[in-house]
């Protein structure tokens, strides 16, 4: 039967040992960064920066968990200035404490970072609610480190 390698250990597996893969996406450690966004009546267009992905850094998924709502018109892009929904497509959020995953496949398989990245979320289509809840966006990655 065939074998196949994944594109982090083709050609490192086989004959070369562990020696050459990448610690970086191969055993890699896995982080996280939290931000906690009080629903302050954000408006659409506003940014809120959640963090700062490190240099040699590669995203891989987020999480989403609300205290309620972020309303039923509001969306919430994941992403940098350059990208506003590079990690998550602006989209509504109405899973109150339910977590609830995201990530964008094109930013997944993406190099790692040549550069630090400020990640910020882009409110769109409505204001956020301007109540006492809040919005947690967890973003984890893998680096060597």
């Amino acid at each position: 039967m065939p074998q196949t390698f994944s594109r982090e250990t083709n050609g490192k597996l086989d004959t070369a040992g562990l020696s050459l893969l990448d610690g970086r996406t191969y055993r890699a450690k896995v982080k996280s960064i939290r931000a906690t966004i009080d629903y302050d009546g954000q408006a659409s267009g506003d940014t809120i920066v959640l963090g700062e992905l490190p240099v040699g850094a590669t995203f891989l998924y987020g999480v989403l968990i609300a205290s309620a709502t972020a309303g039923a018109s509001a969306t919430i892009a994941i992403g940098t200035a350059a990208a506003a929904g590079k990690y998550r497509t602006a989209a509504t959020f109405t899973a109150a404490n339910t977590p609830t995953m995201f990530g964008n496949a094109a930013a997944v398989d993406d190099d790692l970072l040549a550069a630090a990245e400020r990640v910020i979320a882009t409110v769109g289509t409505a204001a956020l609610p301007n109540s006492a809840d809040f919005l947690i966006v967890e973003l984890f990655y893998a680096d060597a480190s």
